[in-house]
């Protein structure tokens, strides 16, 4: 098969989704998230890992915040409070939100069939939002392998595909019927934000549906949360890139895992409903290491190691994750949040996962 070319316009978009950083020049310091500064602690040896050990690749930037008091604060090379960071795959965390926020308005239900106008007509049609949530659809997709310019997702991202990102979700055929197959699914978050887009700018033109949509995500998420510096990417459709493509600081990365330790309240605001952050959490009936777009600490459909660290930490931690390393791991049990944010293969990354348990456990 001939390699797809990856369109100009995507170049510089590509360029940073590799570096995995906003430079100075492109993005304004963010103000301080509303997390209390602690007094350092003196001996956190299981985090300086991160920094010394070159087995985990390259950190860029690592948080430990114990019941809402940061602990332990440091970056890489380059790297500070003010960089955005790009989420990867722990913009499916914020989309969920998103939708969460739109349930609790009454204007989506979780257990009709999903707002997907172009799967009304066959087997996809009785996909529910909960199932699209839970990367249960059924349809047929390739996520990722050893030929990159042809998974799905990589071309509707950077190649012949990306122009149209949702066009290019919603193309993908039923395989198996809605609910009975969990399948890592990056377009299926992509139709997701879509929904959310088509909600608060119905029948809307792309630059109306970008607008509406970044105002949404500010006045619903990003200023009530404490996250002054998320920036999500949009396609030349207006389409969100809402499993992809959002960067914040660490510290916003931060705010964001706070928000959901502390069952949705932001500085004694109700942000995101209690009854959310509860959905998020419960184990999908395909993979009871999957919720609604968050992973679980337990143990998954195929009893692999490719999320957490199940076999040995919490069983009520749960994560945000992001390709190449991207981590927002809440531990309830512990009063606990841990961003780590890098550059790290995802053929290596076991011994970031270990290193992970093994600074949960080191935190009293």
């Amino acid at each position: 098969m001939t390699r797809c070319a990856i369109p100009a316009r995507l170049a510089s978009l590509l360029l940073l989704s590799l570096t995995g950083t906003l430079t100075a020049a492109q993005v304004p310091t963010a103000p301080p998230a509303r997390i209390a500064a602690a007094a350092p602690v003196s001996a956190l040896p299981a985090a300086d890992a991160f920094f010394t050990d070159p087995a985990l690749g390259e950190t860029r930037a690592l948080i430990v915040i114990r019941d809402g008091q940061r602990l332990y604060e440091r970056y890489g090379t380059g790297i500070g409070p003010g960089t955005r960071l790009i989420s990867w795959s722990m913009a499916k965390s914020i989309t969920a939100t998103l939708i969460g926020e739109l349930v609790g308005d009454g204007k989506l239900e979780l257990d009709v069939p999903a707002p997907v106008p172009e799967w009304r007509q066959d087997a996809r049609g009785k996909t529910t939002l909960r199932q699209l949530l839970h990367m249960a659809s059924g349809v047929k997709h390739v996520e990722a392998g050893p030929q990159p310019e042809i998974a799905d997702t990589n071309r509707a991202l950077f190649a012949d595909t990306s122009a149209d990102i949702y066009k290019a979700a919603v193309a993908e055929p039923a395989e198996v019927p809605p609910g009975t197959r969990f399948q890592y699914n990056t377009l299926t978050t992509h139709i997701l934000a879509r929904i959310v887009a088509d909600v608060v700018a119905p029948g809307a033109d792309p630059a109306t549906r970008r607008a509406k949509t970044r105002q949404f995500i500010a006045e619903r998420l990003a200023g009530p949360a404490g996250m002054p510096s998320l920036l999500c990417e949009f396609d030349p459709a207006g389409n969100l890139y809402g499993g992809s493509l959002c960067h914040a600081t660490a510290r916003d990365w931060a705010a964001f895992g706070q928000m959901y330790l502390d069952g949705g309240v932001v500085a004694g605001v109700q942000v995101v409903r209690p009854d959310w952050v509860r959905f998020v959490r419960e184990p999908s009936p395909a993979n009871p290491g999957y919720g609604g777009q968050f992973w679980l600490n337990r143990r998954p459909a195929d009893g692999k190691d490719r999320a957490l660290f199940w076999r040995r930490g919490p069983a009520d931690a749960f994560a945000a994750i992001g390709h190449l390393g991207q981590y927002v791991i809440v531990v309830p049990s512990k009063r606990l949040v841990v961003v780590r944010l890098g550059k790290t293969q995802d053929d290596a990354l076991q011994p970031v996962r270990d290193a992970l348990a093994r600074l949960v456990a080191s935190v009293p």
